[in-house]
C-alpha cells in the first residue's frame, strides 16, 4: 500500500490515532473521575499488566518473582486509563482494517460476478454462431452439386441466345 515512495499504511495509521485520540481522552477523563469506572473498568487490568511486566522483568533479570505488589490505587488508575485508551484506538484501527477487507472482498465478487456474465454471454454468443454455422452448413449440403450449376447456367446461356435470335428481325435482302 505504498504510493510511490509515500507510505500510505502510515498516514491511515496516523489518521486513525488523531481521530481516535479525543475519544481515547475522552474514556481517560471518565475514568478519572467514576468511581465504578475506576474501580471495575480500569483497576483489575492495570493490576494484571503490572503483575505480568514485573514477573516478566524479573524473570529475564534471573531473578524468581513469587510475589509482586500490586500498584496503588491511583497508579493503577492512570495505568488502567492509559491501557483503556490505546485499546480505543487499537479496536478502532483493527476495524478499520476490517472494514477495508469486507470493501475489498466485496469488490472482488463483483469483478468476479462481471467476469462470470461476461463468460456466460460469450459462450451463448458461440453457442448462437454454432447454430448459425450449422444452418449454413445445412443450405449448402442441399444446394445442387458445382457441376450442376454449371450445366444449368449452360444451359440457360443457350436458351438466352436462342430467344436472342428469335427476338432480332430478318435482315433486309439486297
Amino acid at each position: 500500500m505504498v504510493v510511490g515512495a509515500f507510505p500510505m499504511a502510515k498516514l491511515l495509521y496516523l489518521g486513525i490515532r488523531q481521530v481516535s485520540k479525543p475519544l481515547a481522552n475522552r474514556i481517560k477523563e471518565a475514568a478519572r473521575r467514576s468511581e465504578f469506572f475506576k474501580t471495575y473498568i480500569c483497576l483489575p487490568p492495570a493490576q494484571l499488566y503490572h503483575w505480568m511486566e514485573m514477573r516478566t522483568k524479573m524473570r529475564l533479570m534471573g531473578f524468581n518473582a513469587e510475589s509482586v505488589k500490586p500498584l496503588n490505587e491511583e497508579a493503577a488508575a492512570e495505568l488502567g486509563a492509559e491501557l483503556l485508551g490505546e485499546a480505543t484506538i487499537f479496536v478502532m484501527a483493527c476495524s478499520c482494517l476490517v472494514l477495508e477487507y469486507w470493501r475489498h472482498q466485496k469488490n472482488l465478487r463483483r469483478k468476479k460476478g462481471e467476469r462470470r456474465a461476461a463468460w456466460t454471454a460469450m459462450r451463448d454468443e458461440v453457442d448462437h454462431l454454432a447454430l448459425a454455422l450449422e444452418a449454413l452448413q445445412a443450405q449448402v449440403q442441399a444446394a445442387p452439386p458445382r457441376g450442376a450449376l454449371e450445366e444449368l447456367q449452360a444451359q440457360m446461356r443457350e436458351v438466352r441466345a436462342q430467344l436472342c435470335a428469335l427476338d432480332q428481325p430478318p435482315a433486309p435482302e439486297e
